[in-house]
């Protein structure tokens, strides 16, 4: 890198890090704020004027149109998307392929041979010859994915499903199976309800079998029922713990270890029908009975009578209209979309907004938008690597339809892997778990690559107005001045702080 690059990269790192103050004063360009605060970043050719007009009137028009979070099935682009079921079995079918392989491998590694032969090591070495079917079909729902945000205009709804995705996270890791069906859960599971009713939503995710496989409910049996009986097995309160703790109600919120273990015990019987497809379609929710631990169950105070599937889903939608959940939400979304430290009020009427509205999220989509805090509160917060990585091919004009593998690398190298959080609580949302140096000098060589990449680099001054409008520091324009080639401009503009900071 350039001394050029060397010394701006030193001060976007102390800026973006948020090292420098930022004016208390001095309410925040209102464009940017919609654009960056709820949105995905300025595409080239965005008017910052007109959104600066009536930037509430910009996001929610988006707000108006009809199935906005769905992914199309009618766009050629998505034609070859699998449903949860067809992906599960897409899975388990290759992973029979795959035990087959291996076990015709081994047999062929255990048979005599002559010692000169010199296909002995070769065959040792071989590996089965079965495709990663699962791998095909991630990289086709990320695609599917990155198309959506790359069109979005301005991405606030967008940014609804990465931030309720994360909050009902699973994970890709887990096993081939996930690995599979974690963009079908998210179109399936989410996208439909971010403008919905939370408890619809809520039943969705602990009906879907990537979360029921991603939590181990498949291996939790009632005690006392007919399997736990024959087995000789019990609880795994996996999923009853993270619904209590991180889906709903929140940490200190009250419930009690007695509380976990009743509501796993409500929620056996939830689960996925296996390969043979002995209780259901392969890859399925299914509900098994036999499985399920019978009897009355308390919860939260309240005794919910035996009553199998039904059982689970009374409290689920009971724990829905919790007033933990309403603060517990209100925190979460007002930290994603206002700061790390939210402000009290605006928790507080977000929460009430929840409660009274039934947990309608457009309700509380809306009342984000109105709320003072978010036009007054100055914008600190650092993107995230997977914002970063949207709203930098979104500058750089990427297009629909391009492979996704380098996104997906870059969001590797950052640290935020696609559907592949470190745990159940999903990634942090948090400015100081992505600002540290060596996070921002891989963001600086992400920008490097997306600048030399970039079809049609423009002059960077106007590259300036287009993509951040009229707020930018005198530091950063000097920056960018200096630049030696147009691509290096580029690529300082995608590292300057009033790109970086949402």
């Amino acid at each position: 890198m350039q001394h050029v690059a060397r010394r701006d990269l030193r001060r976007a790192r102390t800026e973006a890090s948020l090292a420098t103050p930022v004016s208390k004063s001095v309410s925040p360009d209102p464009a940017l704020v919609a654009l960056h605060r709820f949105g995905l970043g300025a595409k080239p050719g965005d008017d910052f004027g007109k959104i600066a007009a009536d930037p509430r009137g910009y996001l929610k028009a988006e707000l108006k149109q009809q199935d906005i979070a769905l992914i199309s099935p009618d766009d050629p682009r998505n034609a070859g998307l699998l449903d949860s079921t067809a992906a599960i079995q897409a899975s388990m079918a290759a992973t029979m392929e795959r035990k087959a392989a291996r076990a015709e491998m081994a047999a062929v590694v255990m048979q005599p041979m002559a010692a000169d032969d010199p296909a002995g090591p070769a065959v040792a070495k071989a590996k089965p010859a079965v495709p990663r079917v699962e791998a095909d079909i991630y990289r086709d729902e990320a695609q599917a994915r990155f198309d959506k945000a790359l069109t979005a205009a301005p991405g606030f709804v967008e940014r609804l499903v990465g931030f309720w995705s994360n909050h009902f996270c699973v994970s890709v890791a887990k096993a081939p199976v996930v690995r599979a069906c974690a963009g079908a859960f998210e179109r399936e599971a989410i996208r439909p309800f971010v403008l919905g009713r939370f408890a619809d939503m809520l039943l969705a995710v602990e009906h879907h079998p990537a979360m029921l496989f991603y939590l181990d409910n498949r291996q939790s049996i009632g005690p006392d029922s007919r399997a736990g009986k024959r087995r000789g097995r019990g609880l795994n309160e996996n999923l009853a713990r993270e619904i209590l703790e991180l889906h709903t109600l929140g940490v200190g919120s009250g419930y009690t270890q007695a509380d976990v273990t009743s509501f796993a015990a409500m929620l056996t019987g939830w689960t996925m029908a296996g390969r043979e497809g002995r209780l259901g379609e392969p890859g399925s929710f299914v509900f098994n009975a036999n499985a399920h631990q019978p009897g009355q169950a308390a919860l939260l105070g309240k005794t919910y009578p035996d009553g199998g599937m039904g059982q689970a889903e009374a409290a689920l939608n009971d724990i829905a209209r919790h007033p933990a959940t309403a603060q517990h939400i209100a925190t979460k979304l007002a930290r994603h979309f206002i700061a790390d430290d939210p402000p009290p009020a605006a928790v507080a009427r977000l929460a009430t907004v929840f409660t009274k509205t039934d947990g309608d999220l457009r309700a509380i989509a809306l009342t984000l938008i109105d709320m003072p805090e978010a036009w007054s509160t100055p914008l600190t917060k650092l993107r995230s690597p997977l914002d970063y990585v949207v709203a930098l091919r979104r500058a750089v004009g990427a297009t629909a339809g391009n492979e996704p593998q380098r996104s997906l690398g870059w969001l590797n190298v950052l640290g935020e892997p696609l559907w592949r959080p470190p745990g159940p609580n999903g990634f942090s949302d948090q400015t100081d778990a992505w600002a540290s140096a060596e996070g921002l000098k891989t963001r600086l060589d992400i920008a490097w690559q997306a600048a030399k990449q970039a079809d049609d680099v423009g002059d960077p001054d106007e590259m300036l107005a287009s993509l951040i409008g009229t707020s930018v520091s005198a530091e950063t324009r000097q920056a960018i001045s200096r630049a030696e080639s147009k691509q290096q401009g580029l690529a300082l503009l995608l590292m300057a702080p009033e790109f970086q900071r949402r």
